[in-house]
């Protein structure tokens, strides 16, 4: 057996692997900040219109996923290969960035994250944007780099056993406090009306927007490991399977939050607030059992968001999208350099959470922010798809428009999301894409391709304008950080 067959034959996953891959990737850091972040901008209705809103603007990108891994077998590159095949190289080169880059922030958060919950026990974490706390985190980003540069199976089996791991309590926090249901709490809580003014339902659903979105990212986490897939169905059953599984616990962990403590109190919960309302439940050992909980779920999904950074740098490498140094593997069959890279840069913004003024929100919006790029591009190309009729051929018209129709609301959900973060971090996601393209140009130039075509200058400049616009902003303190 060559050296080849020796690592593409234990690197197969199943179905169940690709669905603990999607679901350790959504269940993070973010459903235990849920509680607190629900409670500051609304009451029970706006919380269920919201999970209603996100739930399905979510699953029309799920079933985007799934239909994609359809009608494109032959694009089994992850999130990016759809912006590349349905608007050019310099489309797609922008969507992994935007991928990777979003995933560099998820992780600095989930670091963020760990030493906030640290802070609840030893005041020397603080928040989480400490030394101490910075310095822990160092540590655990070149712990999890050599456990990955093992090899990229060993670390997918290890996240599908943390995956089952870390469900088991947030099941345990939605039982409990179900089990302690305060109907009078529930009812003064269902439009908190009685608390003050929260503004209007609309604004109360839109200031959960980012938030319901954070939780979901990594719902094209089976997408990204497609290439490693046993059969190439089980990307779409994997995608959808993890998507409806998640989607029902975050939304009973919203829904219980709200059954056992007035709206203004869990709206000042310190983070993860999740730790204090099952603690106000079952008293002090619940502290240290969630807090528990929050760390090994946070590890678990900085393992698998790892796994995706790198794998988001190392394919469009292999595609001649990225130098060629980034599509280097070691003996392992772990792309490497994407490895080195991607631990560098979350190191970078763990150094930069000691400046911040709210390092933990800050990297949450601008982690979802980013990962709106591939998921607006994605989107659209199956929409391409099905207004063009590519990939449709024997299909029946009836099925076909179904599909464009799904398209069609994830691409306006997706275009809805960017509205709702604001100007601000559409200037910093440019600020990040406009610098990046150095990467694109000496791609092209090593394998002597033309730089761009006229519209992908025209994007090029856009993105450049943006990026100026940012900086400047960020420069002169019109947009703080």
């Amino acid at each position: 057996m060559s050296a080849s067959e020796e690592t593409a034959t234990p690197a197969r996953m199943t179905w169940p692997t690709l669905t603990g891959m999607v679901v350790g990737s959504m269940v993070g850091a973010g459903v235990y900040s849920l509680p607190a972040r629900f409670g500051v901008a609304t009451g029970i209705l706006g919380s269920l219109i919201a999970w209603a809103i996100a739930g399905a603007g979510i699953l029309m990108l799920a079933l985007v996923f799934q239909n994609l891994a359809i009608r494109r077998p032959d694009l089994d590159s992850g999130v990016f290969i759809y912006a590349k095949a349905g608007f050019g190289d310099y489309a797609g080169f922008n969507s992994a960035i935007g991928f990777w880059a979003s995933t560099i922030a998820g992780n600095a958060f989930y670091w963020v994250f760990i030493g906030a919950t640290l802070g609840t026990f030893f005041d020397g974490f603080g928040d989480g944007d400490t030394l101490l706390a910075t310095g822990l985190s160092t540590a655990g980003v070149w712990l999890f780099h050599a456990l990955i540069a093992r090899g990229v199976r060993d670390a997918a089996v290890v996240n599908r056993i943390v995956t089952v791991f870390k469900i088991v309590p947030i099941l345990v926090f939605v039982v409990v406090l179900l089990l302690a249901f305060d109907a009078g709490v529930f009812a003064d809580n269902w439009t908190a009306e009685v608390y003050g003014d929260l503004g209007s339902l609309n604004e109360q659903v839109r200031n959960t927007m980012i938030i319901t979105t954070f939780v979901f990212i990594g719902v094209e986490g089976a997408s990204v490991y497609s290439r490693y897939a046993e059969r190439r169905e089980d990307v779409g059953r994997a995608t959808v399977l993890g998507f409806l599984s998640v989607l029902s616990l975050f939304s009973l962990v919203t829904l219980a939050s709200y059954s056992v403590m007035p709206q203004p109190d869990i709206a000042a919960t310190r983070q993860p607030s999740m730790i204090g309302l099952f603690e106000h439940v079952v008293g002090g050992w619940g502290s240290t059992f969630m807090s528990v909980a929050v760390i090994v779920s946070v590890l678990g999904a900085y393992l698998a968001w790892t796994l995706m950074a790198a794998e988001v740098m190392f394919v469009p490498a292999r595609n001649e999208d990225m130098p060629s140094f980034l599509g280097r593997e070691n003996a392992h069959g772990t792309p490497i350099t994407a490895l080195v890279v991607t631990s560098l840069a979350v190191q970078a913004l763990l150094a930069a959470t000691l400046f911040l003024t709210d390092a933990l929100n800050f990297m949450l919006d601008l982690s979802t922010s980013l990962a709106l790029i591939p998921y607006l591009l994605a989107a659209a190309y199956a929409l391409k798809l099905g207004l063009t009729g590519e990939g449709y051929d024997g299909v029946p018209a009836a099925e076909r428009r179904r599909e464009t129709v799904v398209a069609g609301a994830a691409t306006a959900y997706t275009i809805f999301l960017f509205d709702a973060a604001g100007l601000k971090y559409v200037l910093l996601c440019t600020v990040i894409l406009a610098p990046a393209a150095l990467l694109y140009v000496k791609a092209r130039s090593e394998r002597g391709r033309r730089l761009f075509t006229p519209t992908e200058l025209a994007l090029c400049a856009a993105i450049l304008a943006g990026g100026v616009t940012g900086a400047l902003g960020l420069w002169t303190g019109r947009i703080a950080l």
